[in-house]
């Protein structure tokens, strides 16, 4: 059986993500790095992803990063709907939490070590 392609949405200068590769790595998982600041996932993915990992929308924002403070995104999250949110979100892979992990179907959404190892062995 072939095994599912994972990728990798990250950034190079994030240690956290560099932490996700690493672990990959030592699981001997084969992955493709994209960039997400170069090519943020659509709208429709992070829904599907956020919906599989039980994650809600306003959580997939990078809330320790510039531009989200830059563009005062929490003030603006009360008002907004989940579409909008995914929609912002994939206009602008900076505001996304980083590392995203998916086979397709499951992702994980940042990196706590032991959930990721669990997640993905």
């Amino acid at each position: 059986m072939a095994s599912k392609s994972i990728k990798l949405y990250g950034y190079k200068k994030c240690s956290t993500c560099r932490k996700a590769e690493k672990a990959l790595q030592a699981l001997d998982i084969d992955y493709n790095y994209i960039d997400i600041t170069e090519r943020p996932p659509s709208a429709s993915s992070l829904k599907k992803w956020a919906k599989s990992s039980g994650i809600e929308p306003k959580k997939l924002f990078n809330t320790s990063g510039v531009q989200y403070r830059e563009l005062n995104i929490k003030a603006q999250l009360p008002d907004m709907s989940a579409q909008e949110m995914f929609a912002l979100l994939a206009s602008n892979g900076r505001l996304i939490k980083r590392p995203i992990v998916t086979d397709g179907e499951g992702a994980t959404v940042g990196f706590k070590e032991a959930e990721f190892v669990a997640h993905w062995q």
